[in-house]
């Protein structure tokens, strides 16, 4: 069995932003499964998916910082700067973490680890709104 459905996130500010909860209610709309996966892809190139620990907000301040260090704004090779300057690193750190995840569904919810949430990872300064699409598949 094959079900798909989008979701639409509210604009974000940049950070890393735990979204478990949304898909959550978001999948219920969907068939129940009791053994499958749930594809979760990212329709922008300027945010990212990734999955982490989810109890303590100073984990997601760090990626913040850590990203920002390590994709810095302004570098005086980038070409893409119509944007902002914000822009083209977002493109950067997006391609690094990724446009989707994977994550095991189970008796109809998601089977994350005690300590892991799904975090939308905004990378512009001031993001728009998100569009998710969520593959179910299973039985």
């Amino acid at each position: 069995m094959y079900a798909q459905t989008q979701l639409n996130l509210s604009p974000h500010h940049r950070g890393f932003h735990l979204i478990s909860a949304d898909i959550e209610r978001a999948i219920t709309k969907l068939p129940k499964i009791n053994c499958g996966l749930l594809h979760i892809f990212i329709q922008h190139t300027s945010a990212s998916l990734t999955i982490n620990e989810n109890a303590d907000a100073t984990v997601r301040e760090d990626f913040e910082s850590h990203f920002n260090q390590m994709v810095p704004e302004n570098a005086p090779y980038y070409k893409h700067t119509l944007e902002g300057p914000d822009d083209m690193p977002a493109h950067l750190k997006s391609s690094i973490l990724g446009s989707s995840v994977t994550v095991p569904v189970t008796d109809g919810r998601l089977n994350l680890g005690t300590w892991q949430g799904i975090y939308l990872c905004e990378h512009r300064d001031h993001g728009s709104p998100r569009t998710l699409v969520l593959t179910l598949h299973g039985e």
